[in-house]
C-alpha cells in the first residue's frame, strides 16, 4: 500500500484527525516557543515547526480539520 492510499483510508477516520490536531497543537506551541528562545533554540524549534508542517502538508490537514471538526473537538477533549 502506498502512502498516498494509505492516507485516503485513514482521512476517513476521526481518530486519525484527532492524532493530527495533536500533531498541528505541538506546532503550535513550537511556534509559541521561539518568543523567549536564543539563537541556538531558534534553530532547534524552527527544525521541529518545519517537520510539523511537513506531515501537516501531507495528510491535508485543512480538508481532515473541516471534515472532522465536530470529531476533533469531542474527542480532544477525552484524551
Amino acid at each position: 500500500m502506498s502512502l498516498e492510499e494509505a492516507l485516503k483510508y485513514l482521512k476517513h477516520h476521526e481518530h486519525f484527525a484527532v492524532l493530527i490536531n495533536t500533531i498541528h497543537q505541538l506546532r503550535e506551541e513550537a511556534i509559541a516557543e521561539l518568543h523567549n528562545s536564543n539563537s541556538e533554540s531558534i534553530q532547534q524549534i524552527s527544525g521541529r515547526i518545519l517537520t510539523y508542517d511537513q506531515i501537516l502538508q501531507i495528510v491535508d490537514w485543512q480538508t481532515l480539520q473541516i471534515t472532522h471538526s465536530e470529531h476533533i473537538k469531542r474527542l480532544s477533549n477525552v484524551v
